[in-house]
């Protein structure tokens, strides 16, 4: 899990805006994020690959991190008042009036996490909490050293349905994106 900065006071976006270490913010815990992996990136850069080409030409825009989402912040709010910002690999946003020069302004469409050793838990727990809360459609993690993936649905009821497991085999439906779907092979091809 990230290790949490121990601060005297609780931060907000306006902080976050102002540091050059990339970070998460969670309920005004700073969070620092480590560099990732070289694995972490080629999976990064075909889900990003795939998703870009279905998207060429649609309304629907994905974005990869670094990219600043505040998932609470209402209307009126300012960066002084946003505790919460995080920074998930990919995210995918249908609603361009989400989108200004800071990132994106409340829930994402879909949500795409990389698990890495230091972000596991954080990812499977505390974000999985928080992207369910926000409203997040559709939240994928992708295991690397499982070469799998988990797919979980927002229900009617607000609350993420048991995931739907995924193998290098698979052709993944993206559900928010009618017609789309991952070639799952290519981002972990057979082993030789």
């Amino acid at each position: 899990m990230p290790i949490p900065i121990k601060k005297e006071e609780l931060c907000t976006f306006a902080d976050l805006l102002t540091w050059e270490e990339r970070a998460e913010l969670i309920d005004g815990e700073v969070f620092l994020m480590a560099p990732p992996s070289s694995v972490h990136q080629k999976i990064l850069t075909e889900l990003l690959r795939q998703l870009a080409n279905f998207l060429d030409g649609k309304p629907c825009e994905v974005y990869p991190a670094p990219f600043a989402v505040r998932l609470f912040e209402g209307e009126s709010d300012r960066p002084e008042d946003v505790a919460t910002v995080v920074e998930p690999d990919i995210s995918v946003v249908c609603d361009p009036g989400k989108i200004d020069h800071r990132g994106c302004k409340g829930a994402p469409d879909m949500v795409i996490e990389i698990l890495s050793p230091s972000t596991r838990s954080h990812d499977r727990l505390t974000k999985f909490a928080l992207y369910q809360q926000a409203g997040v459609q559709e939240y994928w993690i992708v295991d690397p050293d499982a070469a799998s993936m988990q797919v979980f649905l927002l229900d009617e009821t607000g609350r993420f349905r048991a995931g739907t497991r995924y193998g290098r085999e698979s052709a993944v439906p993206v559900t928010v994106l009618d017609g789309c779907s991952i070639d799952f092979c290519k981002i972990f091809p057979k082993q030789v």
